[in-house]
C-alpha cells in the first residue's frame, strides 16, 4: 500500500519563497526546506539558504557535500522562470530529501506552486495560515 503524503507549508514561508524567486527572476531561485515528517504529513517549518548555491538563467545548483549534517532537511524548492510547473529529468536526477517544490511566475497564489516526490509524482500541498 502506497502512503499518501501531504506537505504542509505556512503561508508566510510561501510568501518568502515567492519574494526570493521574484528578486532573482529571470534566474532560478533555490532554497532548502527544513521540517518534520509524521504519519504521512511533512510539515515545512523553515527555509535554509544553501551555501555557495549558483543561480543561473536556466539552472540552479548547490553542492550537498558542503552542508553540515542536518536531518531536519526535508527537501528543496526552486523556481522555473519558464513557467513550467513540472519537474525536469535533471530535477529528478538531483533530487534531495523527501520533496521537490517548484514555483513559477507570477509567483502569486497557490496555482504557482507544486510539490513532487522523488519519482516525480505530485504530492498534495496544504498552505496553512
Amino acid at each position: 500500500m502506497v502512503e499518501s503524503v501531504v506537505v504542509q507549508l505556512p503561508k508566510t514561508l510561501l510568501g518568502a519563497i515567492y519574494a526570493g524567486a521574484k528578486q532573482l527572476y529571470p534566474r532560478e531561485s533555490f532554497l532548502l526546506l527544513r521540517g518534520k515528517k509524521r504519519r504521512g504529513v511533512i510539515c515545512v517549518s523553515d527555509l535554509v539558504v544553501a551555501p555557495f548555491a549558483v543561480h543561473g538563467l536556466n539552472f540552479a545548483q548547490f553542492n550537498p557535500y558542503v552542508l553540515p549534517s542536518d536531518f531536519s532537511l526535508v527537501g528543496t524548492v526552486h523556481s522555473h522562470p519558464s513557467g513550467d510547473l513540472l519537474p525536469s529529468y535533471v530535477d529528478l536526477n538531483y533530487f534531495f530529501g523527501r520533496v521537490l517544490m517548484i514555483v513559477v511566475p507570477p509567483f502569486e497564489g497557490e496555482e504557482c506552486v507544486a510539490v513532487y516526490d522523488s519519482n516525480g509524482a505530485p504530492l498534495h500541498l496544504q498552505v496553512t495560515p
